[in-house]
């Protein structure tokens, strides 16, 4: 279906890696609680005191329009701050977390034990390291066809089409699903990541859950191992823009690239009745989620991806800050803390006009009490 609710949410979305600087000093050198003019300053009334420095972070690209605010905002109260996040895709964040190139990591999939991300990360932090969700990031099954603003898919169809077995837009198929659509013979041309993301991953997560008979592939960062038919494109940004420039192009991309590329997106019916994405829906399928606590500390969800739950958008990722449960440098810990603070705080309330949708309540609590542990 067509996104209706556009109008303001365009406005701070940019491409490439944030690079905001606010005033003050360069180099992390953290000053909790002292503004650059001697006073008391602090991010919002669900922030910690602010504390002034730099720090460098990178990974997905799900998340980059909230940390582009978040970013901006952050950095409006606390001016002694310089944060980076460069949007390079899941696996290059966490690449360059354990490879000591970020202070935090922007992560699609939480840190994979069986990969020894786990382990690795905690011998370069010398503590636990932490998967923080912080951001609900529905995927869009964004298409462009003329006179098609209503379009219904499920999950066998949407398998068929990126597997490259219906090509056309007035396939049978797609035609059930769609009895009142003026359809178009019009080939269809499948866009997907081409880097390693957490995206693809999730997209890839609620196929073989949904579809086990016709996606057999093990759900991977890597999509060229998934059998897909079309063009792999890096980055949201590179998906979200051929689809937009492709009469018959059909991709995954998270909500808020869709958003902010204006492109159409498919109604889903997991079996429950078709449901529009929108922030609601979004954040309902994740509320079922199941939290794998780790001393009330670490947070890795269990999304239930063949959940069938009236009202439910089904294709949903959640992308987690991966951050050390002690820095080695307090001076980093500190600023890390301030930040993240004030995004599973007040940041929050920003990203539904973003395209994304805020934590449930639940799952936010969980996630201040994580943060306020980091040192």
């Amino acid at each position: 279906m067509s996104i209706t609710t556009r109008t303001g949410v365009l406005a701070g979305l940019a491409a490439g890696a944030i690079a905001l600087t606010g005033c003050g000093s360069s180099g992390t050198s953290a000053d909790a609680g002292a503004s650059p003019d001697g006073g008391s300053s602090s991010a919002g009334s669900s922030s910690a005191a602010c504390a002034s420095g730099s720090l460098k972070a990178e990974g997905s690209t799900a998340q980059k329009n909230a940390m582009e605010q978040w970013i901006k905002d952050f950095q409006a109260t606390c001016s002694g701050t310089t944060i980076t996040y460069n949007g390079t895709g899941s696996g290059a964040g966490v690449s360059n977390f354990i490879a000591k190139q970020a202070d935090f990591a922007g992560s699609d999939s939480a840190l994979d034990p069986a990969n020894g991300e786990v382990a690795k990360a905690a011998a370069v932090c010398g503590s636990p390291a932490l998967n923080l969700p912080m951001v609900t990031g529905p995927i869009a099954v964004a298409y462009k066809v003329n006179g098609v603003k209503d379009l219904v898919l499920t999950p066998k169809v949407i398998t068929r089409i990126f597997l490259g077995k219906i090509t056309t837009w007035n396939d049978p198929a797609i035609k059930a699903l769609n009895a009142n659509a003026s359809l178009p013979s019009t080939p269809i041309t499948v866009f997907y990541r081409s880097d390693s993301s957490g995206t693809t991953q999730n997209f890839e997560k609620y196929l073989a859950a949904n579809d086990p008979a016709g996606f057999t592939s093990k759900p991977d960062k890597d999509s060229s191992k998934a059998g897909f038919a079309g063009q792999g494109k890096a980055g949201s940004q590179g998906v979200q823009q051929a689809i937009g420039s492709t009469e018959g192009g059909i991709g995954y991309v998270e909500w808020s690239f869709a958003v902010s590329g204006d492109l159409d997106t498919a109604r889903v019916d997991n079996g429950a009745g078709p449901v529009e994405l929108t922030a609601d829906s979004a954040a309902a399928a994740v509320a079922a989620a199941k939290v794998a606590s780790n001393g009330g500390k670490d947070l890795t969800l269990k999304l239930d991806y063949a959940a069938r739950a009236s009202g439910a958008y089904p294709i949903i990722l959640v992308t987690y800050e991966i951050v050390c449960s002690k820095y080695a440098d307090p001076k980093v810990g500190s600023l890390v803390k301030s930040f993240l603070t004030y995004t599973a705080g007040d940041g929050q309330a920003a990203l539904q006009d973003l395209g994304y949708a805020p934590l449930p309540t639940e799952i936010q609590t969980q996630v201040k009490a994580a943060v306020e542990s980091i040192s």
